[in-house]
């Protein structure tokens, strides 16, 4: 955007925009969206604004896949309609994720054509904002088609592997979360989307980053068959079938675009999203200290920490582990609105089950409910709250302890005073973290709105998650840790222990939230990233 870094505190007013022309809903349909979700993009792009970005000097393309930060503008400090500020670093605006199976085994000739194809997309567009930004992973049913299988000697010899148990790969398979349903969870169910999770099988995933949807609905048309390409003639690539497209599925990435959204579908909680957010919830989740650099995330790691035997002479050296979920978000319930309006949530409830209660971070507004009810945008870098700690305890452990609460309720005009109630950021941090303080993975999630999975077909809103993470392992124990049963008092259909201290509506956001897919892929390094390892067979 067209604003210097750290010069002044930035408002969307200050944002330059450029000139776009939206995407119809004809186009999105020849990328495999349904009549519905084609519907309700169309109307979203015509609402999304282009930001004007400064243009970068970076030439050279990034060896860690996901690694953007060089080709991005550096982080600033925008500030809410509360007069809340925090340091962001906004991507482009819409990241769509492209799942595919193959019909059979690639051959090298067929690596050679995906690697030309990757090629040419970065010949055409640039490789930035306003370009568009192209990843590729690949699923364990990718590697199980190698030969050998995924436990031959090929992927075996490859592999990296954890350093806490060398018998293990750093990419293993998705699994059900704990407060996913799902059979393995029988004391789980949802209020509204109870729909169990469904670890998929595909082979491969692309990812398409761009400020400019029509781009990305540009470079997936060309994939499957357009010959088109920015307006010209480009031969599309001849996979001769090797696919089949099994999902499109739509991020997208604005201040107040969720808010927008929301107003132009008369969604019920339209009044209480804060209009400054870039999320359904409400609350800016693009913050620079929320992620780690991307040389921790890899599987060599780095100086603060490293997870697996990968070394620079590995040949997933610069790769990573890829987890990919779809989420509905029950935004009803978290708002108290629609079929929940008689159990209405203020902000000062739903920023601690977002962020933590040791201490509150923003008590909000008189009015708990308008606008949001308070500010958007909070301090996750290092200030005194908001922040990783570990004082001998952890904080999850502080926040389960009722502390100067009278007649079973909070003070709140005492600053201490707190009903034990659990804040997703503590339960994430108490694995999310390496022992320095760095996060361990760079998020890279953001709200949808579609039809994917819901029982009624209707659009409802989304959270289309992906992350990037030493290992499998690593994002298992992160998903158990933001769960954070083992401090939740059992109540059947939300699960729990014995022992925990804190309600079950008390704890975090898992209970606005349906996992419907999941599934872990290894994105491996630029260098790779046509059908990895199939050039040694």
């Amino acid at each position: 955007m067209d604003v210097s870094p750290h010069n002044k505190t930035v408002q969307v007013k200050d944002i330059m925009k450029v000139e776009k022309t939206p995407v119809s809903r004809r186009s999105l349909l020849k990328i495999g969206l349904t009549a519905t979700a084609a519907t309700a993009l169309a109307g979203i792009d015509a609402v999304a604004w282009a930001p004007k970005r400064t243009a970068l000097a970076a030439t050279n393309f990034p060896a860690i896949q996901f690694d953007l930060g060089s080709f991005l503008p550096p982080a600033q400090s925008f500030s809410d309609n509360m007069g809340k500020s925090v340091l962001m670093q906004l991507g482009p605006i819409y990241t769509v994720f492209l799942s595919a199976r193959l019909n059979r085994t690639p051959t090298k000739a067929e690596q050679t054509t995906l690697n030309n194809a990757l090629n040419t997309i970065e010949s055409v567009y640039p490789y930035s904002p306003g370009g568009i930004f192209t990843m590729i992973s690949y699923g364990i049913p990718y590697f199980s088609r190698l030969p050998g299988g995924f436990t031959g000697s090929l992927v075996s010899n490859n592999m990296p592997r954890l350093l806490s148990n060398t018998s293990r790969y750093a990419l293993e398979e998705a699994v059900p979360g704990p407060t996913d349903v799902s059979p393995q969870n029988p004391s789980i169910s949802k209020a509204t989307f109870n729909v169990p999770v469904r670890i998929e099988n595909n082979d491969v995933l692309y990812t398409f980053r761009s400020d400019m949807l029509s781009n990305i609905q540009d470079v997936i048309s060309w994939l499957r068959g357009s010959n088109r390409l920015k307006n010209a003639t480009v031969t599309s690539p001849n996979f001769n079938g090797l696919f089949t497209y099994t999902s499109t599925r739509v991020m997208f990435q604005q201040i107040s675009l969720p808010h927008f959204v929301a107003q132009e579908n008369h969604l019920p909680f339209t009044s209480r999203i804060n209009p400054d957010s870039t999320m359904w919830m409400g609350f800016a989740d693009q913050q620079v200290a929320a992620s780690g650099p991307a040389s921790i995330c890899t599987f060599q790691g780095n100086s603060s920490a490293h997870l697996t035997n990968a070394t620079s002479s590995s040949y997933f050296f610069n790769g990573s582990m890829q987890h990919f979920s779809h989420v509905i978000q029950d935004i009803n319930q978290f708002y108290g609105t629609g079929a929940f309006a008689d159990e209405s949530e203020p902000y000062i409830e739903r920023v601690q089950y977002m962020f933590r209660s040791c201490p509150i971070p923003f008590r909000g507004n008189s009015d708990q409910f308008s606008n949001g009810g308070g500010g958007a945008y909070l301090n996750n870098d290092g200030s005194s709250f908001l922040h990783f700690r570990s004082l001998g305890t952890t904080e999850a452990i502080e926040t389960a302890r009722e502390v100067n609460v009278v007649n079973d309720l909070q003070d709140l005009n005492d600053p201490t005073s707190r009903i034990p109630r659990m804040g997703h950021l503590s339960a994430l941090q108490q694995t999310s973290r390496a022992a320095d303080g760095t996060a361990l993975h760079i998020r890279m999630d953001g709200p949808g709105f579609d039809t994917m999975d819901v029982p009624d077909g209707t659009n409802q809103p989304k959270l289309q998650f992906t992350v990037f993470v030493p290992s499998s392992e690593f994002f298992r124990q992160m998903r158990s840790s933001a769960a954070a049963l083992e401090f939740q008092a059992f109540e059947d259909g939300f699960g729990g222990s014995s022992t925990g201290t804190v309600e079950a509506e008390d704890n975090g956001l898992e209970r606005f939230l349906t996992a419907t897919r999941r599934q872990n892929f290894l994105i491996p390094p630029r260098v790779h990233r046509a059908f990895p390892l199939l050039e040694l067979t």
